[in-house]
């Protein structure tokens, strides 16, 4: 015979969500997992590991990308050069948009994504090295013996 569930108890206390129901989101600074707060908090505790974690200033605008050591998505404050991942310590790049060009594989014809400025990309499928523009010969493309 099913057991039945009683209901969540009514929060006791006058919390009052804000009136447009605006909320943003933030990595918690000790476990990593993504919390949401109401707009106007300055702090917020995660419900899993009670860490507390700092609201950036209103205004703030923040990015995302996912660490190169071991995938964790991680926010910075949009403009930063460079990211330090809290899990792994690997410093990853924070490229914007226009800090980076596109390449296709001179072997796999794979799009790639490359930084601004380098002279030639790894792609990862094929291990091609293609050269990223400017050179028209095709000598700085060359095939990588398995590394």
């Amino acid at each position: 015979m099913p057991v039945p569930l009683a209901p969540y108890p009514r929060p006791s206390g006058s919390y009052t969500p804000p009136a447009n129901g605006a909320q943003s989101q933030l990595v918690c600074s000790g476990c990593r997992n993504l919390l949401m707060y109401p707009a106007g908090a300055t702090s917020v505790c995660c419900a899993v590991c009670n860490a507390i974690t700092a609201v950036p200033p209103p205004g703030t605008e923040m990015a995302q990308l996912v660490c190169g050591g071991c995938h964790t998505l991680l926010m910075y404050i949009r403009g930063a050069t460079s990211v330090q991942c809290s899990c792994c310590h690997t410093v990853n790049l924070a490229l914007e948009a226009n800090q980076v060009a596109h390449v296709n594989c001179g072997n796999c014809r794979m799009l790639l994504m490359y930084q601004y400025g380098a002279r030639s990309v790894k792609c990862a499928v094929c291990n091609f090295v293609t050269s990223a523009g400017g050179s028209a010969s095709g000598a700085a493309e060359q095939k990588l013996n398995n590394t």
